[in-house]
């Protein structure tokens, strides 16, 4: 799995943080959304399909 954010997308909802934490993180300053694995390991897979899922603003972006 390959994971892409769209920071201009991003309305620093955090909703990625909840679900997924190693993965996305936020930018002190704004909030906006910050990608720590952009290839998450398999066993983060199903968090990283659900902060997908929950982002408002649907600037997370996945690719088998």
């Amino acid at each position: 799995m390959k994971v892409t954010v769209d920071q201009d997308k991003c309305c620093g909802a955090g909703s990625c943080v909840l679900a997924a934490p190693d993965i996305f993180d936020q930018r002190d300053e704004d909030g906006i959304v910050v990608l720590l694995a952009p290839q998450p390991a398999a066993d983060q897979h199903v968090a990283v399909r659900d902060a997908a899922a929950v982002c408002p603003a649907a600037a997370i972006a996945l690719s088998e």
